[in-house]
């Protein structure tokens, strides 16, 4: 068995004003990601990434969200998972992930991508980025992230003005954060993807969902996507060594509030769901959900958690900070170790204690929040 070296939770960041939710605004959504990350790393969590979505009540901006992390923590790692590079200038962005990075102190773990299914009928277009008359999305994505990553790696991408400068060498974007452009993942729905990525020479991010079906269970077709990955980066002759994440829904059922929340979802979800998206047929792996144990010994058969590197946890964040940061303590408990993974120090501080002292989470009723059920995290793809 290949040992999980670190794992890390994954935040939509979803926030909406109704009964039971902790994150009624976007204000509570944002200040409670910085807590949950400060209370992770006080369990003993390796990462706090966050999913980018525009256009709907969810985290959008990820910079100015990942440098109050950074200021926040001095060990966990911070990142995305993933930014849509549709959506973004390529110049401005090397510019805030490189200051993001100075601030963590090499700490970020970029997750880009082409990005997935959303609310807005071409939302790039409206940011101002059209593809080519001949491009489609996923050149515009690939065209942006080439630019990026050659920005991050020191490439001059503007004229000088030799009138200012007496010079007319090629400017490049300021400031810079040395070993940044080793940290760059990309999210792959396919095999093909996944190729594609190694081939480029970035990290590899596969999510709880790949845009293609073979029949086989889905932890197996993600396992068969990172062989590809790592033969192919092989093959492409890179000295260092590639990371690769992988996303699950685990929510251990300890407590009668738990029960309430999930007890209902270990049956309906505990098996892959196949089905149509953008056209193409697609495999959307099980939740886990259920007694730690009974997790722990299912994870560890799960062929592709062992073909990876790094375990993300997608959480439940409109169930606030206190409760999220007792679902990672149990994970680090009772099943972390089922799948070789060990927290880098004993708690700081109990989960209770943190989540009190950062005043975060709300006193919760039984029968609170179940209209929440229906957002819980559900990842999705790029290309």
């Amino acid at each position: 068995m290949r040992r999980m070296k670190r794992v890390g939770f994954l935040s939509f960041g979803h926030w909406q004003p109704v009964a039971g939710s902790q994150t009624q605004n976007a204000r509570e959504a944002l200040v409670q990601t910085v807590e949950l990350a400060v209370a992770g790393e006080a369990i003993g969590i390796d990462g706090a990434f966050v999913r980018v979505h525009h256009f709907a009540r969810q985290l959008a901006s990820p910079f100015p969200l990942l440098a109050a992390i950074a200021a926040r923590t001095s060990r966990i790692e911070i990142g995305t998972a993933v930014i849509d590079m549709r959506y973004e200038n390529p110049l401005y962005m090397a510019e805030e992930a490189a200051a993001a990075d100075l601030i963590s102190d090499g700490r970020l773990q970029l997750g880009i991508s082409r990005g997935s299914p959303e609310p807005a009928l071409r939302g790039s277009e409206s940011f101002g980025y059209v593809p080519g008359t001949d491009e489609t999305d996923g050149d515009l994505a690939r065209a942006h992230t080439a630019l990026f990553r050659a920005a991050i790696s020191g490439a001059g991408v503007a004229h000088a003005d030799t009138a200012m400068t007496g010079s007319s060498a090629m400017l490049a974007i300021q400031p810079r954060s040395p070993g940044l452009a080793d940290r760059i993942w990309w999210g792959a729905g396919t095999r093909k993807t996944a190729e594609w990525t190694a081939q480029q020479g970035m990290n590899l991010m596969s999510s709880t969902l790949l845009s293609e079906d073979t029949g086989v269970p889905f932890d197996e077709l993600q396992a068969e996507q990172i062989a590809l990955y790592r033969a192919a980066w092989a093959a492409a002759g890179w000295e260092r060594t590639p990371r690769i994440s992988v996303s699950r829904s685990v929510l251990p059922i300890v407590s009668d509030i738990d029960r309430m929340y999930f007890g209902a979802r270990s049956g309906q979800d505990s098996a892959d769901q196949v089905g149509y998206l953008e056209g193409v047929r697609a495999r959307f792996g099980k939740s886990y959900i259920g007694e730690p144990d009974v997790i722990a010994e299912e994870l560890s058969r799960d062929a592709a958690v062992l073909a990876a590197d790094t375990l993300m946890l997608t959480v439940p964040n409109q169930l606030g900070v206190d409760y999220n940061a007792n679902l990672l303590d149990t994970f680090a408990r009772h099943i972390g170790p089922a799948i070789g993974w060990h927290r880098k120090s004993e708690p700081t501080r109990p989960p209770d204690e943190v989540g009190a002292d950062i005043g975060a989470g709300r006193a919760r009723s039984p029968t609170d929040g179940r209209e929440l059920l229906d957002d819980l995290p559900a990842d999705t793809p790029g290309s």
